[in-house]
């Protein structure tokens, strides 16, 4: 939000400057991220000055251009080449002198030289209105007033205005501050705690009379809960041109474009009072009649922008008797807005429901100053006197008489909220013992009527306008802020109790995992919790029935809670891969959101997702890319850190997976994890392999709870390892080889590891090799060999009984 300060002191007289008015205003809460100079005219005309043309002769050698010499009031006259057709000895013009800096229209700066044009010395310009920036006629030099002095400065003749804008970057709760007025009713309370007592200044309607009722224009609100107040009325004989320069000045220096002074002075009260309005030629409302309603789904209309949109069902329209002539509080339509032509006006002001504006604006995509402001809920009890204060302008700038009573809907009045305050729970929240005559102070200064005082508190009426006040709470941060948080004191004391809580807590689990993750390369990200409901056409585990969806999106791609952690993490790979990342390790801990029997259920998990190489490319390291097994690891290192190794294996395929495996514990499935279908990453433009694992965080988390951690000392006695070459049917796994291994030796086995397989060549059909190595450990002695071959011989024996095993 832009604010300009010569402006702002319109409202409040103060005599400080841009600077400390931006502190304060900071202070308050409505943080100003910057101070932009503006100058009414670009490079304020500096060094440009009045001339009086001496003499003015054909140049020698050029046919179109004049040798003059102008006289500006400081020694000998000035030789000048000049091009302008209407040049003439004896007028009075501005001429920028050597030094002088000028601007393109386009705001490119060039600075005035000496120089010689066709052998010709010239030192000087005299100049042209667009030149100048005080104009776009380029037809010929600027004349001015021949009783002017030469040497007279022309910046002072043209009034160039100087300002200094703030740009606040205001908090969508602060719909009250959304103007000039409003910043200034919070400077006032601010300056008022800096013993700064300032009247706050408004604008008078006293004026304001009906000149004759010779138009009426009829209003009837069809949907009054959608335009709770609607207020109008008609002005006739209006002159439709170029808004004077003061009001131009104010418009442009807050980023707007003037158009014409009818609507430049709606947009003026706008952001003068916050109250949006909108002119419509009266000529174009058929059957002198306002209709303010919905229309029928898929009706066609088209806006000032050019463009034709079909209408919602839930659209608040402005129409005529014939149809739609404007969004209400959003953008009018293309044949009822103000034009050269246009002599008599109906003028608009309302208070709509802003959560019909605000889906009006997201549903058509549409961004204004007005939906800006209603969407967030302004004062509904300004309606008519931004009416009226708008009248008044227009009547000063473009003429015109008040041909009609103001129309003003408004059957059920918005009421003030009633808040109570008391003391101790200020003192609690602020954690200081502010002076009750300060608190009230504070909260007259806000507009905030105190009803009663008791010994324990205040009873208060809060305005309208501030609707974002509404509980004791909000009451005691308007304090706080007008106070002053830098004011609040640091106590000396600190107070803390401890609390018990289990290191099974999820956060603490979070970190240790996450920083295991991390140690092995991955890196976390956080995805939006939105997503589309299109991903369900995706996988037939995700039913359209099971969506949360958003009562007010704002977009269709962002309407529903996600269903699966997956979707959302592969726009985050594709998003990498495309900016060549092509080698990713990622986590995440989220949730799920899904909709069982019209009851709400959260999941949380896991997830990680991995594509590309192991590691990044080196010289001396082969690359090695990431495959199933390296994943696996990776989940069952995330699980044995947890103490969660008893650990059942079941592989499965699905609409989602390649191929796939589920880790179970029990009857608890604890992760799935696979080789994400190409179908599915072809959705999202990736066309390498992704390895995705779906953790159920809450049941590790449930399992991890109930897992006793046993600590034991290090064996002192070395450990043991032999090796077979096992041959087998193709059908036998290595989870059979370790099962056997287990039982067969429950107390000095300690590991069983795969190093190799083998299938091909010089093995009978049907059969594979495994190299299987076995890790063999005495914690209170050390082996011998005699104890070793006689595990050995049983493990060879049992291989063959149970699975047919030979040795090769």
């Amino acid at each position: 939000m832009k604010i300009s300060y010569n402006w702002l002191k319109q409202f409040i007289k103060t005599t400080w400057t841009p600077e400390q008015i931006s502190e304060l205003l900071t202070d308050l809460g409505l943080e100003v991220e910057g101070v932009v100079a503006f100058q009414s005219v670009k490079g304020g005309l500096e060094g440009i000055v009045v001339g009086e043309v001496l003499t003015c002769v054909q140049h020698p050698n050029a046919d179109r251009l004049k040798l003059t010499t102008v006289n500006i009031g400081t020694g000998a006259p000035l030789q000048i080449v000049c091009g302008a057709p209407n040049v003439a000895v004896g007028q009075k013009v501005p001429v920028a002198t050597i030094g002088t800096t000028l601007y393109t229209e386009e705001g490119e700066a060039w600075t005035i030289k000496k120089g010689k044009i066709r052998g010709e010395e010239s030192h000087g310009m005299i100049c042209a209105e667009d030149e100048l920036g005080l104009g776009k006629s380029h037809e010929g030099i600027m004349v001015l007033d021949a009783q002017l002095q030469p040497g007279t400065l022309v910046a002072e003749l043209f009034e160039v205005e100087n300002d200094q804008v703030f740009e606040i970057g205001l908090t969508p709760n602060r719909a009250d501050a959304m103007s000039h007025f409003g910043t200034a009713r919070d400077l006032k309370a601010g300056l008022l705690q800096k013993n700064v007592n300032l009247e706050l200044i408004t604008p008078s309607v006293s004026a304001f009379h009906v000149d004759s009722r010779t138009l009426r224009i009829d209003v009837d609100v069809k949907n009054k809960e959608l335009a709770p107040r609607y207020c109008g009325l008609t002005i006739s004989g209006v002159k439709v041109e170029a808004s004077p320069n003061w009001l131009q000045n104010r418009l442009k220096a807050i980023g707007l474009t003037p158009k014409n002074n009818i609507v430049d002075i709606t947009n003026y009260v706008l952001h003068e009072l916050g109250q949006p309005l909108h002119a419509f030629d009266a000529a174009k409302i058929t059957g002198n009649k306002i209709e303010v309603k919905t229309l029928a789904q898929g009706t066609k209309f088209t806006t000032l922008d050019g463009l034709e949109r079909e209408l919602h069902q839930e659209d608040l329209m402005i129409c005529n008797t014939e149809g739609p002539m404007c969004f209400a509080g959003v953008l009018g339509g293309i044949h009822s807005g103000v034009t050269e032509t246009t002599t008599n006006i109906f003028l608009e002001s309302a208070y709509f429901n802003p959560v019909s504006i605000r889906k009006t604006a997201k549903r058509h995509n549409i961004n204004t100053d007005a939906s800006f402001r209603f969407e967030r809920g302004i004062d509904p009890n300004i309606a008519e006197y931004a009416l009226k204060r708008a009248a008044l302008l227009i009547q000063e700038i473009a003429g015109g008489e008040i041909t009609s009573d103001i129309v003003d809907f408004y059957p059920n009045k918005i009421e003030d909220f009633q808040v109570r305050l008391t003391f101790e729970n200020a003192k609690k929240l602020i954690g200081e013992d502010i002076p009750k005559d300060i608190i009230k102070s504070i909260l007259m200064s806000l507009d905030i009527k105190i009803n009663n005082v008791t010994e324990t508190g205040l009873g208060l009426t809060v305005p309208a306008y501030r609707n974002d006040v509404q509980r004791e709470a909000d009451i005691i941060e308007e304090i706080l802020r007008v106070y002053g948080y830098n004011n609040i004191k640091t106590t000396e004391k600190l107070n803390a109790s401890i609390s018990n809580t289990s290191r099974f807590e999820d956060y603490k689990l979070q970190n240790i995992i996450g920083n295991q993750l991390a140690s092995q390369g991955f890196f976390e990200t956080l995805t939006n919790s939105l997503t589309s409901p299109d991903y369900s056409n995706l996988s037939q585990q995700l039913d359209e029935a099971h969506h949360v969806a958003m009562l007010n999106p704002l977009s269709h791609d962002l309407s529903v809670l996600r269903q699966s952690v997956l979707f959302s993490g592969l726009e985050n790979v594709s998003h990498n891969i495309n900016r060549k990342r092509d080698d990713l390790k990622l986590f995440e801990f989220g949730k799920t959101y899904h909709n069982y029997n019209n009851k709400k259920v959260e999941l949380k998990h896991l997830s990680l997702f991995v594509t590309g190489n192991k590691q990044n490319e080196r010289w001396n390291v082969a690359s090695q890319t990431s495959d199933f097994f390296y994943l696996k690891g990776i989940v069952t290192s995330v699980l044995e850190r947890l103490g969660l190794t008893a650990l059942k294996t079941s592989p499965f395929k699905n609409d989602v997976f390649s191929e796939g495996i589920i880790f179970s514990i029990g009857k608890k499935q604890v992760v799935e994890f696979g080789l994400v279908k190409k179908s599915i990453l072809k959705h999202f433009g990736i066309s390498q392999d992704v390895l995705f694992a779906d953790f159920n965080w809450d049941e590790v988390i449930d399992l991890a709870k109930h897992k006793t951690i046993v600590f034991k000392n290090i064996p002192k006695y070395p450990e043991v390892k032999r090796d077979f070459a096992l041959l087998l049917d193709e059908s036998v796994s290595f989870e059979d080889i370790d099962r056997i291994a287990n039982n067969t030796e429950k107390n000095l086995l300690k590991n069983v590891n795969l190093f190799d397989v083998y299938q091909g060549n010089n093995l009978p059909e049907g059969k594979k090799s495994y190299a299987v190595s076995f890790t063999f450990q005495d914690e209170h002695k050390t082996l011998t060999d005699k104890q070793i071959d006689k595990i050995m011989n049983k493990l060879q024996d049992n291989f063959a009984k149970e699975v047919g095993a030979e040795l090769r």
